[in-house]
């Protein structure tokens, strides 16, 4: 058997490299453009631009269900944005992941709207969310359990696949992702419906943006905590909740040799992922009280434009590329991806509330994930 041959486009950077494919092109081609066309695809999605969490027609949840019908018969992608409330210092929000999710996907909405194809929203789940071990007993920091996190996103998934929403994309901001992870997979054990379903770490789907080079634009430290990224994302995105007047620096404390647990966005290509390990490292509220690991002073929303233009890019590629291959209404095939009986589940695929149509609450439990 041959050998598959990768390519790859590199940079001056050892660790910055892309695979020679429409998405590592997309990245390369932001990695390289100058500031002048990094401002121009921010302007083309109109960043910076006011949360449109309350405002009429962005969001499912504000827009009359007429016209959410209508929207989803062009594009019946969804995106799930999902934060947190978590202490992130005494400059920024504790809302500052929730902020950071909607404001990307409400982004990529102005964006697919201008094109024709416009993607919907959904209104954020959890605004309080699941959180690692280590944020344990700090002030402003709201932590569910893990299986509140699971269930709330296991069934705001079937609510949305009822709906006729079934390609659904959960843009995650936050340190959760196995959570996110679980959530996704208990559902489709659950309910084996045909779908498109994928979670999206933002930041790690755009790292070689989080990785500090000498060039002016760039970011000097690597994503951590309340840090020089967050902070600047931040400042780029909704600079009114950012008070640069209280930043502080602040670092955490390891009891052993570094090298073998990756920093949030997983740059260094080390051994474990930051979530794979706990004790090695003293908890938040005794080593960084001040809710921060990294350099917020260093920040500048200049700094936040050309990640958030690659994940803007990225996301909108994500949605084309469904979209190409899958138009609205149509799935891959039944057949290939669930166990239940193609002909069984025709009912539950129509459009909701026509003739013939089956809701979720009709399905028939099937194996042993089933929860009856």
């Amino acid at each position: 058997m041959a050998k598959e041959k990768m390519k790859f486009l590199t940079t001056d950077h050892p660790l910055i490299i892309f695979e020679d494919n429409e998405v590592g092109r997309l990245k390369k081609e932001i990695f390289d453009a100058s500031e002048d066309k990094i401002d121009k695809i921010l302007k083309d999605y109109e960043v910076p631009s006011d949360s449109e969490l309350g405002k009429a027609g962005c969001y499912i949840q504000t827009t009359p269900r007429a016209r959410c019908i209508e929207k989803r018969k062009k594009n019946d992608i969804v995106l799930v944005p999902v934060g947190t409330t978590e202490n992130h210092g005494m400059h920024a929000n504790s809302g500052l992941d929730t902020f950071m999710a909607t404001q990307i996907c409400e982004a990529v909405r102005r964006y697919t709207e201008k094109k024709g194809y416009e993607v919907n929203l959904a209104s954020p789940p959890l605004n309080y969310g699941g959180h690692p071990y280590h944020h344990l007993g700090m002030p402003g920091t709201i932590m569910l359990p893990q299986e509140v996190v699971v269930e709330t996103l296991i069934y705001t998934m079937l609510g949305l696949w009822n709906d006729g929403y079934r390609k659904i994309i959960i843009v995650n901001n936050h340190g959760q992702l196995w959570m996110l992870e679980t959530a996704l997979h208990e559902f489709c054990k659950r309910f084996q419906l045909p779908g498109i379903y994928r979670v999206m770490d933002w930041h790690r789907c755009v790292r070689e943006f989080f990785i500090p080079i000498d060039r002016e634009d760039s970011l000097e430290t690597t994503f951590v905590h309340a840090d020089e990224s967050e902070t600047s994302v931040g400042l780029l995105l909704f600079p009114e909740m950012i008070d640069m007047d209280e930043a502080v620096d602040a670092s955490g404390e390891g009891f052993l040799p570094d090298g073998h647990f990756d920093t949030s966005v997983d740059p260094w290509r080390r051994p474990h992922k930051w979530s794979e390990g706990e004790g090695h490292t003293a908890i938040e509220r005794k080593a960084t009280p001040e809710g921060v690991v990294g350099k917020p002073t260093l920040s500048s929303a200049r700094k936040a434009k050309r990640p958030i233009a690659a994940i803007l890019c990225y996301i909108t590629l994500v949605i084309e590329q469904i979209l190409d291959k899958y138009p609205p209404g149509k799935l891959p095939p039944v057949e290939k991806t669930t166990l239940r009986d193609p002909d069984s589940l025709k009912p539950f695929l129509k459009e909701p509330l026509s003739p013939g149509w089956k809701s979720v609450f009709e399905l028939p439990l099937i194996g042993p994930f089933t929860k009856g």
